[in-house]
């Protein structure tokens, strides 16, 4: 095989990893951003951002890394070499549409608050409302 042959293999062999990511994470990523955005429409646009993110990035990275010159070199090692750096641009955009969209998705209220005690939103009476003698107004009965 040539130079260009190796580089054709490699460039195909990324897409057809790529595609296989998108194919594979597209319902559940569909699914979490109908939630996260609230209607279909904007789901549905940030669903193919990220698509077309997971299939570009990795294209990009795949593209930039041009098999050697040296003919004596064996072709998978070539081969292998794109393709590191093809899934190191897959990962890491699977990894940062990961982060974006855990930056949205709501936590519980009251992590972290200890049982018994009033939730932050509360305030110090705890969500109760002023005994009647606070309020200057005689108790009923």
């Amino acid at each position: 095989m040539t130079n260009v042959t190796v580089f054709v293999v490699g460039v195909g062999s990324t897409g057809l990893a790529a595609l296989c990511a998108v194919t594979y994470l597209t319902p559940s990523l569909r699914k979490v951003l109908t939630d996260l955005c609230g209607t279909a429409e904007r789901a549905n646009f940030w669903t193919a951002f990220s698509n077309l993110a997971l299939l570009l990035m990795p294209l990009i990275f795949a593209l930039h890394q041009i098999p050697e010159g040296n003919p004596e070199a064996p072709l998978v090692f070539q081969l292998s070499r794109q393709l590191e750096w093809a899934f190191v641009g897959l990962v890491a955009t699977v990894v940062m549409v990961g982060l974006v969209i855990s930056r949205f998705i709501p936590r519980p209220q009251g992590i972290g608050v200890a049982a018994g005690q009033p939730k932050p939103s509360q305030g110090a009476l705890g969500g109760a409302t002023p005994s009647a003698s606070a309020t200057g107004t005689p108790p009923a009965g």
